[in-house]
């Protein structure tokens, strides 16, 4: 959607969308660096997970989860429309598995 949300999900389900700009104005108000420190915190943040993610490695945030980087080989499958079988090309793919730390938070 144009919005940034979900599309396959309905809106009572997934709820409201944390955004970056809410995580940096969450640092900023907690730890009260300036907003231009905190953006830079934040951007350092997620860069550093992209890159060791594009490296194929493993990102592990105790109490939160773990996000790992799969490969998957190229297959068969086929079109839901016209049934035709087409190759579906190898390709990495990212997973996240919550710790049970969260999972307990979510089942409160």
């Amino acid at each position: 959607m144009a919005d940034g949300s979900p599309t396959n999900f309905s809106s009572d389900a997934v709820g409201r969308t944390l955004t970056k700009a809410e995580f940096v104005e969450s640092v900023y108000s907690k730890i009260g660096l300036s907003r231009r420190d905190s953006a830079e915190v934040i951007e350092l943040l997620f860069e550093s997970v992209k890159e060791t993610l594009a490296r194929g490695e493993a990102v592990k945030i105790s109490g939160f989860g773990n996000f790992i980087v799969r490969e998957k080989k190229a297959r068969t499958g086929r079109n839901p429309q016209t049934g035709n079988a087409i190759q579906i090309t190898a390709r990495r793919v990212l997973t996240f598995k919550p710790s049970q730390v969260l999972k307990d938070m979510l089942n409160k």
